[in-house]
């Protein structure tokens, strides 16, 4: 069963304004699944199969005689000999929507964006399956924790406490919510994902010799996530020197499984930290990686809040690229005192804090952080909230709520 993604009317906007659409995301969240869905009189053509792969890389100038646009290309990247002739047959006929690319590594691909088609291609991100998209929900604006925001959102979206907590632990892959799946499954389909994407996403990348190194670095992302970037630690778990890891953690963002969040800064205060901070994208293959193999495993161990707060931070993150918006406003706070705020959201002249906590009844003490930014004479400080396990949303202090997550 197809369940329909927000991201679709973004991808209708920008095939009437350019020739040429990229889409971009993790393997396996359903980027060509939507694009055959939304355009099913569209050629459609992959090259993840050697044949056809082949033929584009030796015949490019053929390729298209035999799959004519309108088109979806998906894995494009896998033939970057078709860039420099879908550039040649756009500036032809200027017809808009001609060409839909997937590819679920973005370094590579959007390389050779840049180099062909600048000017020419429109650019979104798609993440899996968001608990807007689950729900059925029609409200797809990006998150800000305004008044007028958490009233349209409406109740609490239809997610209770044993909802949430499964769905954490089950994650967010379109495969994975579109039949009914157990935990055999969910197993299954996290061991599948990760040697597929180290075959056939990695490898072509990295030339890595040793793949038991690289699932450690994978784990300890995972492990990480919710944290400062400590490439140290993480260079230490794998046995590889920083500047290994630094290669290995590019292609891992580029490919969609984790984003580093990068602190405010501004003149206001030049005692800021200026360490990213690392999120690990999807919460059930990053649970399957450190072995919490059932929700109560997941809710009772050690990291319940730095998963919690990763998949909050993840379901933000999709309300803004499945608006079309590929560099989202987001960033954190932290300063050399350690007053900490999770999340930052710049709206205009406004900064919007967020705290994320497990908690059901959160207290005044949780967001005490959010008065250092009454220092920074540039930007006003917006209605701020608490995303957590509350049952409904109510005022924590005269500029701060609390908010389910369900109205995220």
């Amino acid at each position: 069963m197809y369940i329909k993604r927000h991201i679709e009317p973004v991808v209708a906007r920008i095939a009437k304004r350019k020739p040429v659409l990229v889409l971009t995301g993790a393997r396996q969240v359903g980027k060509s699944t939507m694009l055959k869905e939304v355009y099913n009189n569209v050629n459609y053509v992959a090259l993840n199969r050697p044949l056809v792969r082949e033929s584009a890389r030796e015949n490019p100038s053929l390729f298209f005689d035999t799959y004519k646009p309108p088109i979806i290309v998906d894995e494009i990247q896998k033939a970057a000999e078709l860039f420099d002739y879908i550039k040649d047959i756009v500036d032809e006929n200027k017809i808009k929507g001609q060409f839909y690319l997937t590819g679920a590594q973005s370094l590579k691909l959007m390389k050779n964006v840049s180099d062909s088609l600048a000017g020419r291609a429109g650019v979104i991100k798609l993440m899996g399956l968001s608990m807007r998209e689950l729900v059925g929900s029609l409200y797809r604006k990006p998150f800000i924790p305004t008044v007028q925001h958490m009233e349209s959102t409406g109740s609490r979206a239809g997610f209770d406490y044993n909802a949430i907590t499964s769905l954490i632990h089950k994650g967010s892959f379109p495969e994975l919510h579109e039949t009914k799946s157990d935990l055999h499954d969910w197993a299954d389909f996290h061991s599948s994902y990760l040697q597929t994407y180290i075959e056939k996403d990695i490898k072509d990348v990295l030339n890595i010799q040793d793949e038991s190194a690289f699932i450690k670095f994978v784990k300890s992302a995972a492990s990480l996530t919710g944290e400062m970037l400590n490439l140290t630690t993480m260079a230490e778990i794998c046995g590889k020197d920083v500047k290994t890891i630094k290669s290995w953690l590019s292609v891992l963002e580029s490919s969609g499984l984790v984003y580093l969040l990068e602190p405010y800064y501004n003149n206001f205060n030049k005692r800021l930290i200026k360490t990213p901070k690392l999120y690990f994208l999807d919460t059930g293959l990053a649970c399957w990686l450190l072995g919490w193999n059932t929700p109560e495993q997941l809710v009772n161990g050690a990291m319940w809040g730095h998963i919690f707060e990763s998949f909050v931070f993840a379901e933000i993150l999709k309300s803004y690229y499945n608006n079309g918006i590929v560099k989202p406003p987001l960033y954190y706070y932290r300063d050399a005192d350690k007053n900490e705020i999770d999340l930052l959201i710049e709206n205009g002249d406004s900064l919007h804090p967020v705290e994320i906590k497990t908690a059901s009844d959160p207290t005044k003490t949780m967001v005490k952080s959010f008065r250092c930014l009454n220092n920074n004479k540039a930007k006003k400080v917006g209605t701020g909230a608490v995303i957590c396990l509350a049952k409904e949303r109510l005022p924590l202090t005269e500029d701060v709520w609390t908010l389910p997550i369900g109205m995220i």
